[in-house]
């Protein structure tokens, strides 16, 4: 698209001058600015526009030479000319493209070369544009009568069908737009939530829910959304810890941990490294600070956290944060809990293991799971919903978690006036990782990273000692050179 002015060009720049200078054109014919002429055919670079109170405003470009010379200009914005804007990086989507009067006047190309690499002019099929003089004169007519029977469609999200009065349910709505295709959950009823599709909204209310989580294996780890009013029994089970460290943080929610040993760990007493072996049992006393040797100097020392524990019927022994280890839980609790009863007795995460099913669902999916964690509890605005076609089988809608949208009708409801269904309510509801982790972000955890080990004395070629089994009980800290205890 030619320009006749430098004002012309400038004017017309899709976005804000400044925040897109740079830029580059080319004059199709010779320019002359007092003593100084520029040929045909120079691109030149724009910097700036300089304004000055009295003085015609100019814009300052860079302009490229022969011999790569360069050199600064000053054009003022009246010049005429034939100018041409050069290609340039930006950017632009096509919805931008087509808003603006200006985008819609030039030439593109797609970013991605292999889908086109000719140029492209993009101009919209249809555009409805309405203009009205203002010395128009207006007859306003009431149509009421005329239009009785005419029914205006109010669209409502479904936060918006929160605010609605509690008479307004039961009701049929329809959907006048679906869910994103790539939604957080996996459920049968979530595709048939298609457009012009109707609903019975039964409800609106609370739902207070838990999220669980299959434990990593070979299978993909699935996550379920499981209201509290499951009915399903469960039974807790043994956790597995990689770390002294998973030990302190599980102890912290659940004094008087105790956990049995399951790999054995020989003694390094260079690195306060105690020797553990299968099939040991240790309760969680309290966290200390113990000191080891430094390796930045003879008899100099340094302080690490560290794990006091009880050898249940033995001595004690501490283990540093930082040590390695595998341990698993000692339960003596072999008791049946109704999930609601897990969140308020025990802190979360827990592993549990579905050990009767709820008899009011066809089907259960958590049962025959080998194991699974509970993550976290929640409390979620939800509308209890069903199709017309089955409106005794409801499900419950998370409206924070699902976008769409629906308009109230006047259609009848699925039943008789004076015999409503009794509802059966999915109470479990598989959900995607993405959800899983959309949770864990809400949570903004801010849990500082396991202790690293402390430095070693690189000076010494010495290997770290290591003593046997036997020697076990000799490997305890000495107990006059730790400090008090630092998480009471």
């Amino acid at each position: 698209m030619p320009y006749s002015t430098i004002e012309e060009m400038v004017s017309l720049r899709p976005v804000g001058l400044e925040s897109c200078l740079p830029f580059t054109f080319t004059s199709r014919s010779k320019m002359t600015f007092g003593n100084f002429t520029l040929g045909a055919g120079r691109a030149f670079t724009m910097i700036s526009v300089e304004r000055c109170e009295g003085q015609e405003a100019q814009v300052r470009c860079h302009v490229r030479g022969q011999q790569e010379v360069s050199a600064e200009v000053c054009i003022p914005l009246s010049s005429r000319g034939e100018f041409y804007e050069c290609e340039s990086e930006e950017c632009f989507t096509l919805q931008e493209i087509m808003s603006s009067t200006c985008l819609r006047s030039r030439r593109f190309r797609f970013v991605n070369t292999t889908k086109c690499e000719r140029s492209l002019v993009l101009s919209p099929i249809y555009q409805n544009v309405l203009k009205f003089p203002s010395s128009l004169e207006v007859d306003v007519v009431d149509v009421t009568e005329v239009c009785k029977d005419v029914n205006f469609v109010t669209p409502l999200t479904l936060t918006e069908v929160l605010s609605q009065p509690d008479e307004s349910f039961p009701a049929v709505v329809e959907i006048l737009e679906a869910p994103e295709t790539r939604s957080l959950f996996k459920c049968s009823w979530l595709p048939e939530l298609n457009k012009s599709e109707h609903l019975v909204f039964h409800k609106k209310g609370t739902s207070a829910m838990i999220l669980l989580s299959t434990l990593k294996s070979r299978r993909a780890q699935q996550y379920f959304l499981v209201s509290q009013q499951y009915g399903g029994r469960f039974r807790r089970r043994p956790r597995e810890f990689n770390s002294v460290y998973e030990v302190y943080v599980a102890s912290i929610q659940a004094p008087g941990l105790k956990v049995s040993v399951t790999r054995n760990c020989e003694e390094v007493e260079e690195e306060g490294l105690p020797a553990l072996s299968v099939g040991d049992q240790l309760e969680v006393v309290r966290c200390e600070i113990m000191e080891l040797p430094c390796g930045s100097g003879e008899g100099q020392r340094q302080s690490v956290e560290a794990l006091l524990c009880q050898r249940l019927q033995e001595e004690e022994i501490v283990l540093p944060l930082y040590m390695q280890g595998h341990f698993v839980e000692i339960l003596s609790d072999n008791k049946k809990y109704k999930l609601r009863d897990l969140g308020k007795e025990f802190s979360l995460p827990l592993d549990v293991k579905v050990v009767s099913r709820d008899t009011e669902l066809e089907s259960d999916p958590l049962v025959g799971l080998a194991c699974v964690r509970i993550e976290g509890a929640m409390l979620e605005p939800t509308i209890q919903a069903s199709f017309p076609h089955k409106p005794d089988h409801c499900f419950e809608i998370p409206t924070q978690w699902l976008s769409m949208s629906i308009s109230f009708t006047k259609d009848p409801l699925p039943w008789p006036s004076d015999k409503p269904p009794k509802c059966h309510v999915d109470r479990v509801t598989e959900v995607t990782d993405t959800f899983f982790y959309e949770f864990r972000k809400q949570g903004n955890s801010d849990e500082p990273p396991p202790p690293r080990p402390p430095k070693r004395n690189l000076s010494s070629s010495d290997p770290p000692k290591k003593s046997s089994k036997s020697s076990k009980k000799s490997s305890k800290a000495d107990k006059s050179k730790q400090q008090p205890d630092k998480s009471g």
